[in-house]
């Protein structure tokens, strides 16, 4: 088990850059996620770590290790890919001892390791089965065991649900999850599903353009975002933002042709900013100037999609027995305590 550093690192195809100077520690038996759209270098940046990318400048260490220059095989890590890439006429139990008995580990050794990931991932009624008799959940728990038996210092994880169906991937969230808290290994996992992220991280890494927007717990990203960037994409459904004008000390939202007084220090009057509220923060009130285009009635909450008269769009959380529906003309309630504001230039957040 060990951490991992990575100071000023940077990624160039020929003359395009990828990766734009990255600073990064992640702590000794860390789980830590890389999130971002597609496109954003998250996993270009996994694969620098794990020596798949060659790093063009900066500093990788692992443990006390540099390993910027070091082949895959002497980082000390273990990779789970998107695609299971299990050997199709081998057991489960020779797949997941295959790379030891390549690198000529002792039988007894190699069933001892097997045996031991077999029961933490809970393959053992599997292990004389080969692949195509498993489900996808179970393949994939087959090559996170592969991971396992290397006894790596560090697990990555490369978008390792995506090839799996809504109910599997909430059933290997929690298996993952539960791996971690069971060997405490540091893990760093890669995905686009900020619900992933927010579910199973202790830190997560939000990138966009091959730049860290924001570090931090998942809470503190939702509940503190630095931009409007993080601000909407952590969040589910996104958070609301509307175009605004500073003006005597407020702010006024043409989109709800009303004016709010968020708790915190605007700019100058005139300035143009945008107001981010999320769904759960607001609350609709009867007759106003917005419409309701689709109420989606989830059971215990459902969420209703507005329209404003300037063509923004908005979504508001609704709990309870008296729900909004499609057609109706509606208000909003805001608490003032939960606006945020942004900088319309920058996106940065105004605190």
């Amino acid at each position: 088990m060990a951490g991992v550093e990575l100071r000023d690192v940077i990624k160039r195809y020929g003359e395009t850059q990828v990766i734009h100077g990255i600073d990064l520690r992640i702590e000794e038996g860390e789980f830590c996620v890389f999130v971002g759209p597609s496109g954003c270098g998250k996993s270009t940046l996994l694969r620098m770590i794990a020596g798949l990318e060659e790093t063009t400048d900066g500093k990788i260490t692992i443990g006390a290790r540099d390993v910027t220059r070091e082949d895959p095989s002497q980082r000390g890590v273990a990779m789970v890919f998107q695609t299971y890439a299990l050997y199709p006429h081998m057991t489960v139990e020779e797949n997941m001892g295959f790379g030891l008995k390549m690198n000529g580990h002792p039988k007894a050794e190699i069933r001892e390791k097997v045996a031991e990931a077999s029961r933490i991932l809970k393959l053992d009624e599997y292990l004389k089965r080969k692949p195509a008799a498993l489900s996808g959940g179970q393949r994939q728990r087959v090559a996170i065991g592969r991971a396992i038996v290397r006894g790596p210092e560090v697990f990555l994880f490369d978008e390792p649900l995506s090839n799996l169906d809504a109910e599997l991937r909430v059933e290997m969230r929690v298996e993952i999850a539960r791996l971690h808290k069971e060997i405490g290994s540091t893990m760093i996992y890669v995905t686009h599903d900020q619900v992933e992220a927010m579910t199973m991280a202790d830190k997560i890494v939000v990138l966009r353009k091959g730049v860290i927007e924001q570090v931090g717990a998942p809470l503190e990203l939702y509940r503190d975002p630095d931009n409007r960037f993080v601000a909407g994409f952590i969040g589910s459904p996104s958070m609301n933002f509307l175009k605004g004008t500073v003006a005597g000390g407020a702010v006024d939202l043409p989109a709800l042709g009303a004016r709010v007084e968020p708790a915190v220090t605007l700019p100058s009057e005139g300035s143009d900013v945008i107001v981010g509220m999320r769904p759960e923060h607001l609350e609709i009130a009867q007759g106003g100037a917005l419409t309701v285009d689709l109420t989606e009635a989830l059971g215990g909450v459902s969420y209703a999609y507005l329209s404003a008269p300037t063509g923004e769009k908005m979504i508001v959380e609704e709990r309870g027995d008296i729900r909004s529906s499609e057609g109706d003309r509606v208000g909003l309630s805001i608490a003032p305590e939960r606006i945020m504001v942004f900088d319309a230039a920058t996106g940065q957040r105004i605190r």
